[in-house]
């Protein structure tokens, strides 16, 4: 989907669009007063106070009329600039508009306003010549917002749309933004039963229902088998920590502001913790270490809680409590090339599994010029951005450098999925770490009988699980693969009469080989059963008759398909377990 803001023809369009739909609510709501009308990535929307009155979606088509009808007058959209004083008298009975004036700088500030027609509004600009140019838009949606973005202050009315330069264009988007309402994982994750949310728990604090969990706990099989493999040891270690821990690490001075304020008890401060790397700090001092015991390879499905403010959250993809596919690899500086290569093919090796093809490497870099953020220490630095870049160039993956995206301690490698639908996400990271093991003076020793500091590789794979699951159920629309889906088959008897005996005859048999399956012997008709099983998105539906009673037999349909294939019981057994060992997405 298209980013409105990184589009420079689109910008001023959808920007001018906001304008003109300001001036047709004028039209309709002569008391209306409006704050900011900016482009967004998904177009533009304009902030409004009504008063007491209410714009709802039944009341956009309205709006959009007015709006076409002023379009095709073709009025000229004029810049005019005015001095601050000038501005202050000319909006004085305006509050939203003196408030942002109030705010400007110094007196003789130059203003610059634009008129179209009867409407006059302040903006630095540019727009289109014309209204007539504006003629292809959509009012997408209304919600509320408070001024300013404060809960302190008066809630308004917030009017999103977009505008295209071509009618083909924007039927294309819309149709996109009608599949992405399909995919939403939070409509799937209330229809597919997967999770559900209660503010009486709290914002932001998902609860997995039966189903849910069982795909969670098939992901997190399924990624601490391939880390075993790979010589992973897991540990299990509190989700609270003392605040005295963070400020070792340096977490307290950079991350603070993501946490949740501490808690004191007795004569201890202690905080939910945000991330893993201080607990896993711990664990590896525990021990004497030698050059022989490394690489050491730590790894937690682990639970971590991060404040987000509440307008940011979303789902289970955006919340305030998750759990990290997290691990910390302590190498001597002669094995990061090495481990860092093992982390990549894993990572890679994991999307190959599940089917992920559309991704991209960023190489996180930090800013030489910001010495607030990074720890200072320039030939740390140095060759540690050295280190991933021979090692990636060594692999021949294409990346590209991200200036400032850096962790605080360290370079990272941040592998970004794009979603059918949506903006990238990081999923996958990989961080080179040459700080915290000397913050919490970690050392082995060497060869030759000194102590050495060990470098730390903090890396996830699925990064948060949640995030992933919320990922993978609009990636495939809810449609999961045999082996994660909660439900994987389910029988259906054509009459609950004739061949109920023969229907849990082959439920058990199913369930004896732990597939995960269910048995639908109500009495309503089959259709409607077979909708309801497409509905529940079950990958396979087994339908038993008279005639596969008689042999034996087990008839089936893939989800999405009416055609019936037929097999033995021992040949449907092989077929659903190679369904599943291979990972096979539907």
């Amino acid at each position: 989907m298209i980013n409105i803001k990184e589009n420079e023809k689109l910008s001023i369009m959808n920007h001018s669009c906001a304008h003109l739909l300001a001036q047709a609510i004028k039209h309709l709501y002569p008391e209306a007063k409006f704050w900011v009308g900016p482009v967004i990535e998904e177009g533009f929307y304009y902030d409004v106070d009504l008063g007491d009155k209410v714009i709802t979606e039944e009341d956009l088509p309205a709006i959009e009329k007015e709006m076409k009808k002023i379009s095709k007058d073709g009025k000229r959209i004029v810049r005019e600039e005015i001095t601050k004083k000038e501005a202050l008298e000319r909006f004085k009975d305006d509050p939203y508009k003196i408030d942002l004036i109030s705010r400007m700088d110094e007196k003789d500030t130059v203003i610059s306003m634009y008129t179209q027609g009867d409407f006059t509004d302040l903006c630095r600009g540019p727009h289109v010549d014309t209204v007539k140019e504006l003629k292809h838009f959509k009012l997408l949606k209304v919600s509320g917002a408070y001024w300013k973005n404060d809960a302190k202050n008066k809630m308004l009315q917030r009017i999103y749309g977009i505008c295209f330069d071509n009618e083909e264009d924007l039927e294309k988007h819309l149709q996109e933004l009608a599949d992405a309402k399909l995919r939403d994982h939070r409509k799937l994750g209330k229809e597919l039963e997967i999770f559900m949310t209660s503010d009486l728990v709290g914002k932001g604090l998902p609860m997995y229902l039966p189903n849910g969990y069982i795909v969670w706990q098939e992901l997190e099989n399924y990624i601490k088998e391939k880390e075993r493999k790979q010589g992973y040891k897991h540990v299990l270690t509190p989700p609270l920590g003392n605040v005295e821990l963070y400020k070792t690490s340096g977490h307290w001075d950079h991350y603070k502001d993501s946490m949740f304020p501490a808690m004191k008890v007795e004569d201890e401060e202690f905080v939910l913790r945000p991330m893993n790397c201080p607990h896993h700090m711990m664990i590896y001092a525990n021990g004497i270490h030698s050059y022989r015991d490394l690489p050491i390879r730590i790894g937690e499905i682990a639970r971590d809680c991060r404040f987000e403010a509440s307008g940011a959250l979303k789902g289970i993809e955006r919340v305030r409590t998750f759990c990290q596919n997290d691990a910390h690899l302590f190498v001597t500086p002669e094995q990061i090339g090495d481990e860092f290569k093992r982390v990549v093919d894993l990572i890679l090796d994991c999307y190959k599994d599940l089917g992920i093809t559309d991704y991209e490497f960023e190489l996180s870099l930090r800013d030489k010029e910001d010495t607030e953020k990074y720890y200072p220490d320039d030939e740390m630095w140095d060759k540690a951005e050295n280190v991933i870049r021979k090692v990636l160039d060594d692999i021949g993956i294409p990346y590209k450098e991200m200036i400032g995206e850096a962790a605080f301690y360290g370079p990272k490698l941040d592998v970004q999925l794009k979603p059918a639908v949506g903006n990238k996400i990081t999923v996958s990271t990989c961080q080179l770490d040459f700080c915290l093991p000397m913050r919490f003076d970690l050392t082995y020793v060497d060869r030759d009988g000194s102590k050495k500091t060990p470098v730390v590789l903090h890396r996830a794979v699925f990064g948060s699980i949640d995030r992933f699951i919320a990922y993978y159920l609009e990636e495939t629309k809810g449609v999961l693969p045999v082996w994660l889906a909660p439900i994987q088959a389910i029988i259906m008897p054509v009459s609950s009469e004739h061949q109920a005996d023969y229907a849990k005859e082959v439920n058990d048999l199913l369930a004896k080989e732990d597939i995960r399956v269910e048995l639908d012997a109500r009495n309503e008709k089959l259709g409607y059963r077979l909708r309801e099983s497409q509905i529940k998105k079950i990958p396979i539906t087994i339908i038993l008759g008279d005639q596969e009673k008689e042999n034996k037999t087990i008839s089936y349909r893939l989800f999405g398909t009416k055609e019936t294939t037929t097999l033995s019981q021992e040949e449907f057994l092989k077929y659903i377990k190679d369904l599943i060992k291979k990972r096979t997405r539907m």
